[in-house]
């Protein structure tokens, strides 16, 4: 039998393995290779957590009142007032969850309200869609805001952030008797104006590429695949910075607990059925019907003249996702008098008009107490 001989580039294996390096590396370098290996260990623990993160939890104490098909109605109020006329946030469901309302404590907008003397603020908990939903249409979606405006006494202070911006602006159109007032922040109204890469894509892209995306989700479009789609937008801030930011931050609590807070909301998406899905692509941002008074709602072609309350229009200055002329178009478009119109450009992008600490502390508490100098009416 002749002797087996190991070739000698193969006797350090071991250094060659990149997961065994930082171990390798303590070993070499004693007590600086030591803590440099548990700095690479923790790193390694809190890049999985962002990754793969829990979900996100709400920050103030509320109730569920109602468990419809498409989501839960979450009350905020303190105690259970019925007189007031109520504030319905009408929460965006565009591949992220409800809690961006109420994001933290000192970055939420519930809580933002509550304090600006509203006595009564509720969030619709838009669900993620199941294989049964995904048929269900911007119809269905309208169907069950208006049972809950009826179940909430048949008026209501409506506030619609992005998506659900559009939604509240159709809901008033086809409803206009059950709304007092409306606020519109980062709502895309008119999706043909301004300058985006949202608008970009849904020009550019044929509609039977989002047909795709859809069929790869067995009929819904996968919350997973519009994360996708926006971390594609700044792919260097997602795929890189982030990660060497954490790294420049391990001893930083605070830094670390604020990370992770955003990372449970960012990286646990929700699904939107394929119907509803594809239905928003073509007939609001590809053929733009809704700003064009083309729209059917509930059986009914619906223009935006019919709405004729007190409007509030917020939008951010560096707002790409839904760009400042997308949302200020509705003050041309509606039928309320320009003196009942109030306009508000804040700094920042579109994230930070929801959960930003400045827009928070500076334009939400008088959107706040605008709609309470309005009241009931």
């Amino acid at each position: 039998m002749t002797e087996r001989r190991i070739a000698p580039e193969h006797t350090t294996f071991e250094h060659s393995i990149p997961w065994f390096w930082p171990l390798s590396a303590a070993m070499e370098f004693a007590e600086e290779g030591l803590e440099f290996y548990r700095r690479n260990v923790a790193y390694l623990d809190r890049a999985a957590e962002l990754t793969v993160p829990p979900p996100p939890r709400w920050a103030t104490r509320n109730r569920v009142t109602l468990d419809l098909d498409t989501m839960r109605l979450r009350d905020f109020s303190p105690t259970p007032e019925r007189t007031a006329v109520p504030v319905l946030v009408d929460a965006p469901y565009a591949g992220h969850r409800a809690t961006i309302a109420d994001f933290a404590k000192g970055q939420s907008l519930v809580e933002t309200l509550l304090a600006a003397g509203l006595p009564r603020v509720l969030v619709t908990d838009w669900k993620s869609a199941t294989e049964q939903m995904k048929y269900f249409d911007i119809d269905k979606y309208l169907a069950e805001i208006n049972a809950v405006v009826d179940d909430l006494g048949g008026r209501v202070h409506l506030v619609g952030l992005c998506q659900g911006g559009w939604m509240s602006a159709m809901f008033a159109a086809r409803f206009p008797g059950k709304v007092r007032s409306l606020v519109l922040a980062g709502a895309p109204i008119d999706t043909h104006a301004g300058k985006g890469p949202l608008k970009e894509i849904a020009r550019k892209l044929p509609l039977s590429f989002f047909e795709e995306l859809v069929a790869a989700g067995n009929g819904r479009m996968l919350g997973t695949l519009m994360v996708a789609g926006w971390k594609n937008l700044h792919p260097e801030e997602h795929y890189f910075e982030r990660y060497v930011d954490l790294y420049r931050h391990l001893e930083d609590r605070d830094f670390i607990r604020r990370t992770e807070r955003f990372e449970r909301w960012y990286e646990n998406p929700v699904d939107l059925p394929g119907t509803f899905y594809l239905q928003a692509i073509d007939e609001l941002f590809k053929k733009n019907r809704l700003a064009r008074g083309r729209f059917v709602a509930l059986g009914r072609r619906i223009t935006l003249r019919d709405i004729r309350v007190p409007l509030f229009l917020l939008a951010g200055a560096a707002d790409e996702i839904t760009p400042k002329e997308q949302v200020f178009r509705a003050a041309e478009l509606v039928g309320t008098p320009a003196e009942r119109i109030e306009r508000r450009l804040v700094p920042g992008g579109h994230i930070g008009l929801f959960m930003g600490r400045r827009t928070l502390r500076e334009a939400w508490p008088e959107v706040g107490r605008w709609i309470a100098t309005i009241g009931d009416g």
